[in-house]
């Protein structure tokens, strides 16, 4: 009897211990956005698009390596974090005379235009990454995430989630003022 007895609870055994595993994995503290990305310290992946705006020129490798610091934004139309962050964006560009390149990630040529046309368009490049091919290659793990890239093209720093007040003033306006990792190659 005492070995059915066991057997009956075996289940709830490894259920109660799967259950434990799940919270501590949840209770630790760990921030997905922590994970760095393999890129920071390398060269920016090609970054070769067909333009968002119509009329504009396809996105170049060049842009990257112009000398001077550049923020890259994987955003999309659908993403509500994108939402968030696109007044930082908006600032970064009018006030802070920032070069902000977007790539439209998995979005609609079409609907990303109209939500741009709609809440201001911060970009002073834009490319449309309809197949999620540069997003591979840039590591994405979704949208959005946002690269400073020095102006030899090297990636400096990863901001995986949408960017915040803090991130601006403690670490983009620095890097575009040539500090840390800035924009002097």
């Amino acid at each position: 009897m005492n070995g059915r007895r066991l057997l009956f609870l075996l289940p709830l055994l490894t259920l109660a211990l799967m259950a434990g595993f799940f919270a501590w994995s949840l209770m630790a503290g760990r921030d997905p956005s922590a994970i760095g990305s393999a890129l920071v310290g390398k060269p920016a992946p090609k970054l070769e698009l067909p333009a968002l705006r119509e009329g504009d020129k396809p996105l170049g490798d060049a842009l990257l390596r112009s000398g001077q610091p550049t923020i890259v934004n994987f955003f999309a139309s659908w993403c509500t974090p994108c939402l968030a962050e696109h007044p930082l964006f908006m600032r970064l560009k009018e006030r802070d005379g920032a070069t902000v390149i977007g790539v439209a990630w998995k979005n609609k040529p079409e609907e990303a235009r109209a939500w741009l046309a709609r809440l201001g368009d911060p970009y002073r490049f834009a490319g449309a990454d309809l197949q999620g091919r540069a997003g591979l290659d840039w590591g994405l793990s979704g949208v959005p995430e946002t690269y400073l890239v020095d102006g030899s093209g090297i990636v400096r720093h990863h901001f995986r989630g949408p960017i915040t007040e803090k991130d601006v003033t403690a670490t983009i306006l620095p890097f575009l003022k040539g500090g840390p990792g800035g924009g002097k190659p």
